[in-house]
């Protein structure tokens, strides 16, 4: 664990350009178009806010969960782990990483069982189908994509004191009768990154303005590419040595 941002490997390894995000998402593309891609991922970031709250998470919790989220999807395609058991495996473990306490197995089952069907209905008529030990061997996967890295630097904090100081340097102008401006215009910020950053958000509030799940939400799943189901054969799993997972793919 790093403390210092610079230095940590939130900076270093999963600081991820345009480029190489839309290399890993092209096999998702080839089912999905990029506003569907979109419009999935504010659904699940919108199912694990709704777990977090029934669990009486933290805010920070629910966050990291969404983050690793992100993360695991910007590596693998959604075949690879199926989306509705990868959420709720990050909020589990989100809530140890951020020391919230461990969410004992039955919470978290009956939470992401009732969610889905009381808030997600719509877009889940089936029950929650996965059990403990699928949720314990998804967090195997997620933990190795992540190779560890699991700490997550959130914007928060920092940002609450960057506008505390901005507004202690335009109080001191002020008083001082100082014109900053020439100041704030020879900062060494690379403005082609702010604005890519701009443009991002705001084709997300966008999307988000535009974006009626219960009417989309259906269609955009049924477009997404499954992981192949496991063999049914006992002599394929016994020959295996054990039982091949019942969600994912390489």
């Amino acid at each position: 664990m790093a403390g210092n941002f610079w230095q940590s490997s939130h900076y270093l390894q999963w600081v991820l350009d345009k480029q190489d995000l839309m290399k890993e998402r092209q096999k998702d593309l080839k089912f999905l178009s990029e506003e569907d891609y979109w419009k999935l991922q504010i659904f699940f970031a919108n199912v694990i806010q709704a777990l977090g709250e029934h669990l009486k998470l933290r805010q920070q919790v629910i966050a990291t969960a969404t983050v690793y989220f992100k993360r695991f999807y910007a590596r693998y395609s959604l075949k690879s782990i199926d989306p509705v058991l990868m959420a709720p495996t990050c909020v589990f473990l989100a809530s140890k990483v951020e020391e919230f306490g461990v969410v004992s197995n039955t919470r978290l089952i009956s939470a992401a069982t009732s969610v889905l069907k009381t808030r997600f209905s719509y877009a889940f008529p089936k029950e929650f189908p996965f059990r403990m030990n699928h949720i314990l061997e998804c967090e195997f996967y997620l933990l190795e994509l992540m190779d560890c890295c699991l700490i997550v630097y959130h914007p928060y904090r920092p940002l609450l004191q960057y506008v505390q100081d901005m507004a202690c340097l335009h109080v001191a102008c002020v008083v001082q009768q100082k014109d900053a401006r020439q100041w704030f215009a020879e900062l060494s910020v690379d403005m082609e990154k702010i604005l890519e950053i701009i443009r991002v958000i705001l084709k997300l509030y966008d999307q988000w303005k535009k974006f009626d799940d219960r009417k989309e939400i259906a269609a955009v799943l049924n477009n997404v590419p499954k992981p192949k189901p496991p063999p049914n054969s006992e002599t394929e799993q016994s020959s295996n040595g054990s039982q091949n997972s019942s969600y994912g793919q390489s």
